[in-house]
């Protein structure tokens, strides 16, 4: 992800990735397998929990090299939403609002991490020539896997969108698609 965004984002500084099992800290907290992987803001580091890479294979059924690209590829857009401001802006206006607000803004910060996501496999392909046949359907086939609506019929719970921080699994694929089909990150306003 790096070579991309090095390439596309002035003044891009990399992040920090932090591979673990069971539990670390970080400066967001203690970070748990259970959370899946996750980007925090306060110490630019992507933390993956080695574990979760299984469990999107054989639990979630979405195996494949470029699904694991894809949940990388995420957080790494995570850090853009850091390094243009949009992550403290975002935090902001969720403190000042009430959950389900807040949850909205949470889903349109979490999708537009999918569009940079889907911007960073453009590049990948036209710019590096490295994607296989099937890689795009492995990501897309990862973005619905996670979805909020996909996870909660997964566990046996009614699907509630104002409960949604993550966006369905029809959202996930539309905005990282979306961030495929363009390559530029002015496609990707999840907010408006």
């Amino acid at each position: 992800t790096e070579d991309v965004w090095r390439k596309i984002y002035d003044g891009y500084q990399d992040p920090v990735l932090v591979a673990y099992t069971g539990f670390t800290d970080t400066a967001c907290g203690t970070g748990q397998a259970a959370m899946g992987p996750f980007y925090c803001p306060l110490d630019q580091k992507v933390y993956l929990d080695l574990g979760f890479f299984e469990e999107l294979e054989k639990s979630l059924g979405a195996g494949g090299d470029f699904a694991r690209a894809y949940v990388i590829a995420h957080e790494a857009g995570q850090h853009i939403q850091t390094l243009n401001g949009t992550s403290k802006k975002v935090r902001a206006l969720q403190q000042q609002s009430n959950r389900a607000t807040a949850n909205k803004l949470s889903v349109a910060m979490e999708l537009q991490a999918d569009c940079y996501a889907g911007i960073w496999a453009y590049h990948v392909k036209s710019d590096l020539g490295l994607l296989e046949e099937g890689d795009i359907d492995e990501a897309l086939n990862a973005a619905s896997a996670v979805g909020d609506d996909t996870l909660a019929h997964n566990a046996g719970r009614a699907a509630m969108p104002d409960s949604f921080t993550h966006g369905s699994a029809a959202q996930r694929k539309e905005w990282f698609y979306k961030g495929y089909e363009t390559g530029g990150v002015e496609s990707c306003k999840t907010f408006n």
